[in-house]
């Protein structure tokens, strides 16, 4: 059965195609890939946080998939933080992709950007009930401030008062090196 995929993405690697090369995969294969695309295509510029927040939430609705695409900024990214912790808080399963080894519209291709997994994180409180966010910014974990925690099923003692990366839990491919046009519904 198809899933509903949800791109994460810097808006400038779609206009070098990067981003592009991957989400239209599909469109060239006999199995149209199983997956259907549920990101927002266009530069969403909104006039609020608060929009941009509800449009990223919708757009998440009934998607059981996140996909970042990695480029050389992705991770400096407000809003692809933002899609990626919405994406945690909605149980969805999370994935990155180096996008930089596809050429770009230049013809050229970029040494890999750094993955945004690492740099975000979470913690259980003491009582093992309560799940708080992270990022990690200039070498230091800070609260991290545009979602807050929720309620989970209490956790092992071991697992409490201690951050964990996102990076540790979930995988990060390379769209070239793992042959990401054949790959890509494995991965998903």
């Amino acid at each position: 059965m198809a899933k509903r995929v949800f791109f994460s993405f810097h808006y400038q690697d779609v206009v070098d195609f990067r981003a592009n090369t991957v989400r239209n995969h599909k469109l060239t294969k006999d199995n149209k890939a199983g997956y259907f695309d549920a990101s927002i295509w266009e530069d969403a510029k909104k006039t609020s946080e608060l929009a941009l927040k509800r449009l990223i939430n919708k757009e998440l609705i009934n998607t059981s998939v996140t996909c970042v695409l990695v480029g050389t900024h992705t991770y400096e990214r407000r809003w692809v933080d933002y899609e990626i912790m919405k994406s945690l808080e909605s149980g969805n399963n999370i994935l990155a992709i180096h996008i930089n080894g596809i050429k770009g519209k230049d013809g050229k291709t970029k040494s890999n950007g750094n993955n945004p997994l690492f740099y975000l994180g979470y913690s259980f409180d003491n009582t093992g009930k309560k799940l708080s966010l992270h990022n990690y910014i200039q070498n230091e974990w800070q609260k991290y401030t545009d979602l807050d925690g929720w309620t989970v099923k209490e956790v092992a003692e071991s697992n409490r008062n201690k951050i964990f990366r996102l990076s540790t839990d979930y995988s990060i491919y390379d769209w070239i090196k793992d042959d990401g046009y054949n790959n890509f519904d494995k991965w998903i």
